[in-house]
């Protein structure tokens, strides 16, 4: 979701800070901390030109499907590719490359029709094969991908990726099957109620065998390495600079599809976006704390609120943070509350919890976020007798931990505020900062190369799961070496209970495991406040999976 996923709302352009963004966030996916946004009306046939320009904060990580971690990764494949089904404008599963679907009376196997007129950018038919070689590659050993784990509902999606399983890389063993060119066979471990939302998400995606082999390892580094059956293709990519979206004229649906060109350019700073949203050379904009304030009277303002939860990992492979007590002490040492007032001021409000709240209800209707309440919080005194503490137990007077920081503005005011607190509230300790750009810091965290980071979460789908599996022990996403047992207990039983209460109680109880162990320190649900333009009409914000779609917008009373 999401996982970057965070996580780059069409103008991605800091809105924490700068630091609010993206993600996507994924790594959606770990979130990027750009984002920006929208809101819009319908009409039947816009008569104007159909172009939309806007912003994004970050460089494109990956366009593998099979590959692809994060939420501006995510978001640009949601707007170029499609899978069996994708989100509406009401976050609700319609048919993509899927014309419709059967299920089993136990919930376990699905049947998909689909579309006959579903085809590539190269002209050629979308076909139940080109899925079952993009879900094995994604699980084949020497193509594993990061997100394999997303693929746990499939019968045996994670025996074949658990290393010294009896199914280990046997990716033919996998429950998906092509009955014929145009009907998809997929059965589950155990009915998952989410399961057609999550065929929507890129690593569910179809890829062309053909034409991957034929590109060998050039395949989608660049914009004509890469096929398309989106609502759109992508035109131009200037590595760094930005890349342009032009409507897939092959695309099934694309009478569906009015917007003809989205120019992307890629911004670090909010000053610089402004300045290109009052001089009419971008529609969308993010803004930043400050530019809120002045902004907030303004007839463009919007302010949106997201399920994406930001928060600082804490690697245990830091001898320091293999202490619980530090962990406990880093958490309450700083003022969440007046983070998000005095750095954020976007609508993001303080976490003290992972599942983000207003995401989903559980069987009984209550939203698990109301159920399990909050973990922790500011308290100087108790922070300062868990430091003392955690120090004699490792036997040290003081401590230097290195923070991992993205490389926006925004985000490096954030990165200092965490040093102040900490240095200022917990006597002996020393941070340093380490502000990468997106892309290297993924992979920096990717290889547990790092003390401590900030890093955001944005949902890939619409159940607490896509959040807690993240920490199971070994996880592709756990990257700070946290592993409790229990924890993994309760994930591994609640992905196989087939009873909805139990499974609930699972969850909650596995995310109380993990604020008992301090594995995280949760910062911020984020906001989003920017500025669009009114003549931009009906972008589809989505709660989980990518960001935002393209395919309705429009271009509508633009002088």
């Amino acid at each position: 979701m999401k996982k970057s996923k965070w996580s780059l709302l069409l103008t991605l352009v800091l809105v924490l800070s700068m630091f609010l963004a993206a993600c996507s966030g994924g790594d959606k996916k770990e979130t990027s901390d750009k984002k920006g946004g929208d809101e819009g009306t319908k009409t039947d046939k816009p008569a104007e030109p159909q172009v939309l320009n806007i912003l994004d904060g970050e460089e494109i990580p990956s366009m593998d499907s099979s590959q692809a971690t994060d939420s501006v990764s995510f978001e640009v494949m949601n707007n170029v590719m499609e899978g069996l089904y994708r989100l509406d404008k009401d976050n609700k599963p319609t048919p993509g490359v899927a014309e419709k679907h059967d299920l089993s009376e136990d919930g376990t196997v699905y049947t998909f029709h689909l579309n006959p007129n579903a085809k590539w950018s190269d002209g050629s038919k979308v076909t139940a094969n080109d899925f079952v070689y993009a879900w094995r590659k994604a699980l084949h050993p020497d193509t594993l991908s990061e997100y394999a784990y997303i693929m746990g509902p499939v019968k045996n999606a994670n025996a074949i990726q658990t290393d010294g399983d009896p199914l280990f890389g046997k990716v033919e063993e996998l429950g998906v099957k092509a009955v014929d060119e145009s009907t998809l066979e997929v059965t589950l471990e155990a009915p998952a109620p989410y399961f057609l939302g999550l065929t929507g998400f890129a690593t569910f995606y179809p890829q062309k065998e053909e034409f991957v082999k034929q590109q060998g390892d050039k395949y989608a580094l660049e914009a004509n390495t890469l096929l398309y059956n989106g609502p759109f293709v992508l035109n131009e990519w200037k590595h760094n600079e930005g890349w342009q979206y032009k409507k897939n004229d092959n695309y099934w649906d694309k009478d569906s599809v009015k917007l003809d060109e989205i120019n992307v350019k890629i911004v670090k700073d909010v000053a610089t976006s402004v300045n290109l949203y009052e001089t009419g050379q971008t529609d969308i904009t993010g803004l930043s704390m400050e530019y809120v304030d002045q902004y907030k009277d303004h007839e463009d303002l919007y302010t949106r609120g997201e399920a994406t939860v930001f928060f600082l990992r804490l690697n245990q492979k830091s001898e320091a943070l293999k202490n619980a007590n530090i962990r406990k002490a880093i958490d309450m040492a700083y003022d969440k509350q007046s983070m998000v007032d005095v750095l954020l001021n976007n609508g993001s409000t303080p976490a003290y919890y992972l599942v983000p709240g207003e995401f989903t209800p559980g069987p009984d209707g209550e939203d698990f976020r109301k159920t399990n309440g909050n973990f922790g919080g500011y308290d100087l005194e108790k922070a300062k007798e868990l430091w003392a503490a955690g120090l004699k137990e490792i036997g040290k007077e003081s401590v230097e931990l290195e923070l991992l920081n993205y490389d926006s503005d925004g985000a490096k005011k954030m990165g200092e505020f965490f040093k102040n607190q900490l240095e200022k509230n917990l006597p002996g300790i020393k941070v340093s900062i380490k502000a990468q750009p997106f892309k290297q810091k993924l992979e920096l965290e990717s290889k547990g190369e790092y003390d401590f980071s900030y890093a955001g979460w944005g949902p890939d789908y619409q159940d607490p799961m896509t959040f807690l599996d993240m920490f199971v022990t070994d996880g592709a996403h756990n990257q700070m070496a946290y592993s409790n047992p229990e924890y993994d207990k309760l994930i591994e039983g609640a992905k196989k209970e087939t009873d909805q209460e139990k499974r609930w109680e699972m969850m909650l109880e596995a995310e109380k495991v993990l604020f008992e162990d301090q594995a995280i320190s949760p910062l911020y649900q984020r906001g989003v406040t920017g500025l669009q333009k009114p003549y931009v009409k009906d972008l589809a914000h989505h709660l989980f999976g990518a960001d935002v779609s393209y395919k309705w917008a429009y271009i509508e009373g633009k002088q």
